[in-house]
C-alpha cells in the first residue's frame, strides 16, 4: 500500500524500480548452479543465452543476465554483487536511469548491464565524464565481461584513429562524452567512408548521468580549423583595466551583465581618439565589449586559473579544470590578454554538436547517478526516460546536522575554521568542500593558521585527485575540495590496515563540512553522501551565510534578519526561507537556460541531421556525380567513370562542408543579436527559426552550384582531382575544444539589463547631456 501511495504523489518522470525484485530473486535461484560451472562453461552459457536472445529480454532472461553477471564478479573481482546492484542492472537494462548513493557500486551495476545489452546483440557505449573513470573502469571490470564472452574496449584522448576504431568495434566501449562527441564530429568530415570510426548509435549509459545530461547538456563540442591570425588589442585590454568599478562601468547583481556609464564611454573616447559609437569600426567597440567582460565578469581561480602560459576554465559543476574547453574565440583572447599571455589559435568552426543532441542520437538511453531522482522530470522532457532510486545495501546512518546559517561570509568562515579545528582535535577525517579554487586555497591557509594542516584538492592538482580523495577517510586528515561530483573514488575509512577502518568509524567516521550551497542542490547532496557509504558512521553540515553568491546573485534585494547572537548566528527561520529560496531560483534559472539552450540548438540539429543524411548518399555512392551531370552532361567523358564519380564525390564534399560551416558562422551571429528582435515585438525564438529556415533552404542550391562551377574548371586526369590547384583547401590540421554556452545567463532573461546597458553605453544620454547643456 505504502508503496501504491508513493507512486501516486512521484513527481513526473519517477518509476519503481521494485518492480524487478522479482528478476533479482529469480536470479538468487540460479546463483548455485552457475557457481557449479567451469570458466569455460560459464562463458559458453553466457554465449548461448547470446545466440537465442529475444529483441528484448524478458523477466527470466533478466535473470540469468544478473546471475552470470554476479557469478562473473565473484570470480574476477572476489566481489558478491548486491541484491540491489542487480536490481539497477535490471533497471538499466529496462532503458531506466537509476539513483545509486556513493559507494553502492555503481561500476559494476554498469558493467552487468552493458554485459547484458551486449548479449542481446547491441552494441553498448559506457559514457563516463572524464578520461580516467573511462579507461579505469573499462579495465577494471574487463575479465567479467571476458567471463561473459564480451569484448570491451575504451578511447582517451591519446588514442590514435586505429586505436579508436578497434575500441568502437568491441561490444561495449568505455570513453567520455567529450570524445565521443569529438569522434561523431570528425567522422562527419571524413571523404574516405574507410576512415569512419564510430558505427551507428545503439545504446549508451552514462555514468554521473545528471552531470552529464543536465549540467552540461547544452555545452557545445567543436571542431575547428583553418587558422586565423589573432586581432584581439591588446592595448585595448590595458586601457579598459584602468577603468574603476561603479565610476566607469557597472555590474548587474546577478553578475551577469556589465555595462560602461557615460563616464566611462567619455574616458574610453578620450584614451582611445575615437567615437565609440559612430559605427564607424565596430570591430573596436566588440573587443572593449570582451575586454570589459573579462574584466569585470570572468574571475581568475574561480572560473579559470592560469597554469604555465595557459588559461584553463574551471568546470562550475565538477570544479575541476575543464579539458579542452573555452569560450567564445574573442572572449577567450580577451582574457588571454588580461593575463598577459599568448593568444591560442583561433579558427573557423567546421562543425558543432552539443551533448544533449549527442546522447538523443542513440535509440536507448540509460544511465545511473548517484542524485538522478531530484532531475527525474527534466531527464523525462529531454530525454524520455524514467527514473527510479536503487535502496542502500545496508541501511545509512550518517547524520545530516541541520545548517548553520551566519550573517556574513567572514562570520561563517570564522564559524567553520573553528568546528573543523574541534572536529580535528579529536583525530576524525573531515572533508571539507568549497564552491571555488580561491576559496579552497583561502580556507587551507586559515586552517593551517589556526593549527589544522589540511590537502588541497582543486582545479590546480586534479591530477592528484583519485589518490587525495581516497585518502581523505584516514584518520586525523583534512581534506579540502572544490566540486566533489564525478570524483569516482569512494572514500573509505581508516588507511586500509586492519583494524583502522574500525578505530576511524569509532571516532564517528568522516565528517563533510560545506562552505556555502552550491547551485543546486543535487550538489549539496552529492557532497553530504561521501559520508556514511555502506552503512558506515559519519556526519555532515552546511555552513551558509546570507552574503553568499548563491543570496545575493539571485535575492540580491531581499530584506535579511538580523544576526541572533554575537557570533553572527541566524536563527531566524526566515534567514533559512531566504537561501533555499535563493537555490530554488538557481535552479530554475539553470533549467531555463537549458530549454532556451535547446531550443536553438534544436532546429540546427534536425537541419545538421538532412546535411549528413545527403553527405551520407554522397559518400558512399554516385548521388554527387550523377546530380553534377545533370548541369554538365558532356564534361570529362574521356576519363574512366569511377575516377570521374571520386572526384566528383570530394567537390561536393568539400562544398558541403563548406556551406554548412558557412552556415553556422552565420547562424552564430544571428543567434548573439537575436534577443534585440524583442525591441520590436518579436520574439526571439520564433524569429530565429524563421532565418534558420530561410537561409537553410538555399544551401544544397548553393553546395551544387559552387560544385558545377568547380567540376567545370577542374582537370581530372587518371589520378583524380587535386582540389589544391584550384583553392579548395581542407584544414591542414583541425582541433578540438568545448565551449561555455550562456556565459552569462539566456539572452531574454537579460534583455532589460542589455538595454539599460546599452542606453548608457550608446552614446543617446551623452548626446542628449551634451544638446541640452548647448
Amino acid at each position: 500500500m505504502t508503496r501504491w501511495v508513493n507512486r501516486l504523489v512521484d513527481r513526473p518522470g519517477r518509476t519503481d524500480l521494485h518492480r524487478y525484485d522479482k528478476v533479482v530473486a529469480k536470479a538468487a535461484t540460479l546463483e548455485d548452479e552457475f557457481r557449479a560451472l567451469s570458466d569455460d562453461d560459464l562463458t559458453a552459457t553466457a554465449i548461448r543465452l547470446r545466440d537465442n536472445a529475444p529483441s528484448k529480454f524478458g523477466a527470466d532472461d533478466l535473470a540469468r543476465v544478473c546471475a552470470l553477471g554476479r557469478e562473473a564478479a565473484r570470480r574476477a573481482l572476489d566481489q558478491r554483487a548486491f541484491d540491489v546492484q542487480l536490481l539497477g542492472a535490471a533497471g538499466l537494462l529496462s532503458g531506466h536511469m537509476i539513483e545509486m548513493d556513493t559507494g553502492e557500486g555503481k561500476t559494476l551495476t554498469g558493467a552487468i548491464a552493458a554485459a547484458g545489452f551486449a548479449l542481446q546483440g547491441r552494441r553498448v557505449h559506457v559514457v563516463s565524464v572524464n578520461d580516467y573513470l573511462a579507461r579505469r573502469d573499462a579495465e577494471w571490470m574487463q575479465k567479467v565481461y571476458e567471463l561473459l564472452g564480451v569484448t570491451v574496449g575504451w578511447v582517451d584522448q591519446h588514442s590514435d584513429r586505429q586505436q579508436r576504431k578497434d575500441a568502437y568495434a568491441c561490444d561495449v566501449t568505455y570513453a567520455s562524452v567529450n570524445e565521443v562527441g569529438f569522434d561523431v564530429l570528425r567522422d562527419r568530415l571524413r571523404t574516405d567512408p574507410d576512415d569512419i570510426v564510430l558505427p551507428e548509435p545503439d545504446v549508451v549509459l552514462v555514468d554521473e548521468a545528471d552531470s552529464v545530461l543536465i549540467d552540461e547538456a547544452t555545452v557545445p563540442l567543436v571542431l575547428a580549423g583553418s587558422v586565423e591570425e589573432d586581432v584581439t588589442d591588446h592595448a585595448v585590454v590595458d586601457i579598459v583595466r584602468r577603468l574603476e568599478l561603479d565610476k566607469h562601468y557597472e555590474v548587474d547583481p546577478e553578475a551577469r551583465n556589465v555595462s560602461l556609464t557615460d563616464a566611462g564611454v567619455d574616458e574610453l573616447e578620450r584614451w582611445l581618439g575615437v567615437d565609440l559609437y559612430s559605427g564607424a569600426d565596430s570591430d573596436l567597440l566588440n573587443q572593449v565589449n570582451l575586454a570589459l567582460q573579462a574584466k569585470a565578469l570572468l574571475r581568475r581561480d574561480v572560473d579559470y586559473v592560469v597554469r604555465g602560459d595557459k588559461v584553463e576554465l574551471v568546470s562550475a559543476a565538477r570544479g575541476r579544470i575543464a579539458r579542452l574547453q573555452r569560450w567564445p574565440d574573442g572572449l577567450q583572447a580577451a582574457v588571454e590578454a588580461k593575463e598577459g599571455l599568448a593568444s591560442s589559435p583561433t579558427g573557423r568552426i567546421l562543425d558543432s554538436i552539443v551533448v544533449q543532441a549527442l546522447i538523443v542520437r542513440y535509440s536507448t538511453v540509460c544511465g545511473m547517478s548517484g542524485t538522478a531522482v531530484r532531475v527525474a522530470d527534466q531527464l523525462a522532457e529531454f530525454y524520455k526516460v524514467e527514473t527510479g532510486r536503487i535502496p542502500t545495501n545496508v541501511p545509512c546512518i550518517r547524520e545530516d546536522e541541520i545548517e548553520r546559517l551566519y550573517s556574513t561570509v567572514p562570520q561563517r568562515d570564522t564559524a567553520l575554521i573553528e568546528f573543523v579545528r574541534t572536529v580535528h582535535d579529536t583525530w576524525r577525517p573531515v572533508l571539507v568542500g568549497t564552491q571555488s579554487v580561491a576559496e579552497s586555497e583561502l580556507l587551507a591557509d586559515r586552517l593551517k593558521d589556526a593549527g589544522v594542516p589540511a590537502v588541497v584538492l582543486n582545479a590546480k592538482n586534479d591530477a592528484d585527485e583519485a589518490t587525495l580523495i581516497a585518502r581523505a577517510g584516514e584518520r586525523g586528515r583534512v581534506t579540502v575540495s572544490t566540486q566533489i561530483a564525478g570524483r569516482g573514488t569512494d572514500i573509505r575509512l581508516g588507511n586500509g590496515t586492519d583494524g583502522d577502518q574500525e578505530r576511524v568509524a569509532e571516532l564517528g567516521g568522516l565528517c563533510v563540512v560545506a562552505s556555502g550551497r552550491y547551485h543546486t542542490g543535487r550538489l549539496d547532496d552529492q557532497l553530504r553522501g561521501r559520508a556514511g557509504r555502506q552503512g558506515d558512521p559519519g556526519s555532515s553540515v552546511l555552513f551558509t551565510s546570507l552574503g553568499d553568491d548563491l543570496v545575493a546573485q539571485n535575492l540580491p534585494a531581499v530584506k535579511k534578519p538580523a544576526p541572533a547572537d554575537a557570533e553572527g548566528r541566524v536563527l531566524d527561520r526566515r534567514g533559512q526561507e531566504i537561501v533555499e529560496h535563493a537555490q530554488r531560483i538557481a535552479e530554475g534559472v539553470h533549467l531555463e537556460m537549458h530549454r532556451n539552450a535547446w531550443r536553438y540548438h534544436k532546429l540546427l540539429d534536425v537541419q545538421r541531421n538532412i546535411v549528413l543524411e545527403h553527405r551520407d548518399t554522397v559518400l558512399h555512392g554516385n548521388a554527387g556525380l550523377e546530380r553534377l551531370r545533370e548541369q554538365a552532361p558532356d564534361l570529362h567523358t574521356d576519363v574512366e567513370e569511377d575516377v570521374v564519380e571520386a572526384a566528383a564525390r570530394q567537390i561536393v564534399l568539400f562544398h558541403l562542408d563548406e556551406c554548412w560551416s558557412e552556415y553556422l558562422a552565420y547562424m552564430a551571429d544571428v543567434r548573439e543579436g537575436i534577443h534585440l528582435r524583442a525591441l520590436g515585438r518579436q520574439t526571439p525564438i520564433d524569429e530565429f527559426h524563421r532565418i534558420a529556415v530561410d537561409e537553410f533552404s538555399g544551401l544544397l542550391t548553393d553546395t551544387y552550384q559552387r560544385s558545377a562551377e568547380t567540376f567545370e574548371s577542374a582537370t581530372i586526369t587518371s589520378d583524380g582531382v587535386d582540389l589544391g590547384s584550384l583553392g579548395l583547401q581542407r584544414p591542414t590540421s583541425t582541433w578540438t575544444y568545448l565551449v561555455t554556452d550562456h556565459l552569462h545567463g539566456v539572452p531574454e532573461q537579460n534583455l532589460a539589463g542589455y538595454v539599460g546597458g546599452r542606453l548608457r553605453t550608446s552614446g543617446i544620454m551623452s548626446a542628449l547631456r551634451r544638446e541640452s547643456s548647448s
